[in-house]
């Protein structure tokens, strides 16, 4: 046989092989019918789970993914050389600390950073610092110390690789991980 009549062959096996069979008539799957009345409807002990408006475990969307709540907050960023957190970031670490008081199975991760000035042993020794200032914050505001790890990569993972003030600024953080 030659080349063309071989590919003629294969394609037509391969059509033939892609054809779909029409479905038998006793071959139907059963259909359970899950529609609800009125009266269910109205019933508050619908296991029913709604999306939209309403914020409570049963809406679907979790209040970690809210873009406009106060958990949205998940890098707090330091003044230089400093672990003090700035009180403009205050509001997002309580907001943390009382899902984690709600929420008592879930673990966080603070992850210290800092920017390249100083030495590699100082900015590891820095970054954990500002990591134990935010979970000490979170302790005192009533979540449990075993929910938070904490790792400090100093200036090892900078968000902003540039060598100037900015750039900087944006290195001196803490990011919260879920």
């Amino acid at each position: 046989m030659n080349t063309k009549s071989m590919i003629v062959l294969i394609f037509a096996a391969f059509l033939f092989a892609c054809e779909s069979t029409p479905e038998k008539a006793d071959d139907a799957v059963a259909v359970e019918d899950q529609g609800t009345n009125l009266s269910d409807a109205t019933d508050d002990t619908s296991e029913a789970q709604t999306y939209g408006t309403e914020d409570d475990e049963r809406s679907g969307i979790s209040s970690l993914d809210d873009p406009q709540g106060p958990l949205s907050v998940r890098i707090i960023y330091f003044e230089y050389d400093s672990s003090d957190i700035q009180l403009e970031y205050r509001a997002a670490v309580e907001a943390h600390a009382a899902y984690l008081l709600a929420n008592p199975n879930t673990i966080m991760t603070l992850e210290g950073h800092a920017d390249e000035r100083g030495s590699r042993e100082y900015n590891l020794a820095l970054g954990e610092r500002r990591a134990q200032t935010v979970k000490r914050q979170m302790t005192l505001l009533g979540a449990s110390p075993d929910q938070i790890r904490m790792v400090s990569y100093g200036e090892e993972r900078p968000a902003v690789d540039n060598h100037d003030e900015y750039s900087w600024s944006q290195n001196r953080r803490v990011e919260i991980i879920y």
